[in-house]
């Protein structure tokens, strides 16, 4: 920024009272800045043409805000609301660019607005992109706006399209020869990183189609794969991030990478409960028994999020890792996992059902609450009937199957010729009882 440029300072809660009318008929920063808020072309062009208002002009914005304090317990308080002045640094690009306004845009352009100025932390092309106003960024490329120039957090203008509507700002940004390689200052995360990590597969398509690098990994060694697979957590959006991860996966993307604590993309689906995400993966061929730094398979990991995760039947998910070669909970650490999981009795019907035979004891019936025991008493009170009685033949049967098809069950069971519900029983499909 030049550092004879003039900063004007602006209240704003004064001139959001300015209508567009009043406006043009005063002089200054304040009717300035709202005529560009407001996208009133006339008026902007009586600004510029009649008064000479400087469209590279630096406005300093202030603006009353809440803002939450933390305050001394000695006050007896564990925060506040407090009003505070919050100051922000924009030019009138910067204004039409954020706000979509084109006609306006293009006369400040035409009047030697420069379109890679930084003000504040960002140029107009990064807000038009930020904003998803297509035609904006598209008319800021032909006046010559760097499509590689960084935000002061270190963002590019491909960053910043991280919504399903910025895909055509994507296409032109990469058409103005962006680089769809070029990393994130702080977290040296590629445009990849951010597309797969907001679930947008038609981004993913483009981005690859146009060279980025499938596997590039970021300051937490974690590859755009295990990005979507740790942000697949709503139930609402387990389609979209599938679509991703079947992209990158198709393009070489490394099933089995581990990020700085050894967690693989499988750890991060299974923590998820996101049940497309985890058969995906073993599909091709992800180590269903990876260990992270803290000694959790990705087993554990759906184990210990399956309380908060039951709008996504997380039992599906310990099932399908156990029927591809899963490794079991260790038996003394199963009172453990019923206290964890005592809410989704479905998750300890499958886990217990892995076992030949495991011992019940008093030490469980402690383990589950008993407004839990109540409310699924039917499951409950066959599990703790089993405290003084052996497993049944037929489950005998069907753990002896199971250990003869080890890690292919997945596989194998579904080829027998036998009936559907007896395929689902040595699959370790839940029947809300056990005998």
């Amino acid at each position: 920024m030049d550092a004879q440029r003039s900063q004007i300072f602006l209240d704003f809660e004064k001139i959001q009272h300015l209508g567009p009318s009043h406006s043009v008929k005063h002089r200054g920063p304040e009717a300035f800045h709202q005529v560009l808020v407001q996208g009133d072309l006339r008026g902007l062009k009586v600004m510029v043409g009649e008064y000479r208002e400087d469209v590279n002009l630096v406005f300093e914005v202030c603006s009353k805000e809440m803002e939450w304090q933390a305050k001394p317990l000695a006050l007896g308080l564990s925060g506040l609301w407090s009003l505070e002045y919050k100051q922000e640094l924009t030019s009138p690009l910067c204004i039409a660019a954020s706000h979509g306004y084109t006609d306006c845009l293009q006369y400040l352009l035409q009047r030697g607005a420069r379109p890679n100025m930084v003000v504040g932390n960002k140029s107009a092309l990064h807000a038009a992109c930020e904003n998803a106003h297509a035609d904006c960024a598209e008319l800021l490329l032909e006046y010559g706006a760097n499509p590689k120039l960084l935000t002061e957090e270190g963002l590019s203008s491909l960053h910043l399209c991280d919504t399903a509507q910025s895909f055509r700002c994507a296409k032109l940004l990469l058409k103005y020869r962006a680089d769809v390689n070029q990393l994130s200052e702080e977290y040296q995360e590629s445009p990849l990183h951010v597309v797969a990590r907001h679930g947008l597969h038609n981004h993913t398509h483009l981005y690859l189609r146009y060279g980025a690098s499938v596997n590039t990994l970021n300051i937490h060694q974690e590859s755009p794969l295990a990005s979507a697979c740790a942000s697949a957590w709503r139930p609402e959006d387990q389609e979209d991030y599938l679509q991703v991860c079947k992209v990158l996966i198709t393009h070489g993307a490394n099933v089995n990478s581990i990020d700085h604590e050894k967690r693989s993309p499988l750890h991060k689906a299974s923590k998820n409960a996101s049940l497309q995400l985890v058969q995906l993966l073993l599909r091709h061929k992800a180590d269903v028994n990876a260990i992270d730094y803290n000694g959790c398979s990705p087993l554990a990991n759906v184990i210990q999020t399956a309380p908060f995760k039951e709008e996504l039947n997380p039992h599906c998910t310990v099932q399908t890792l156990l029927n591809y070669g899963s490794r079991k909970v260790w038996p003394a650490a199963f009172p453990k996992v019923l206290k964890t999981c005592a809410g989704s009795p479905k998750t300890i019907e499958v886990l217990f059902n892995s076992y030949q035979q495991i011992h019940v004891t008093e030490e469980w019936m402690e383990a589950v609450p008993e407004e839990l025991f109540q409310l699924h008493r039917p499951f409950y009170g066959s599990l703790f009937a089993l405290a003084s009685s052996p497993r049944s033949l037929q489950h005998l049967c069907r753990f002896a199957a199971r250990k003869l098809f080890d890690n292919q069950c997945h596989t194998l069971i579904p080829r027998l010729p036998i009936p559907k519900c007896l395929r689902g029983y040595l699959l370790l499909e839940p029947e809300g009882l056990v005998y």
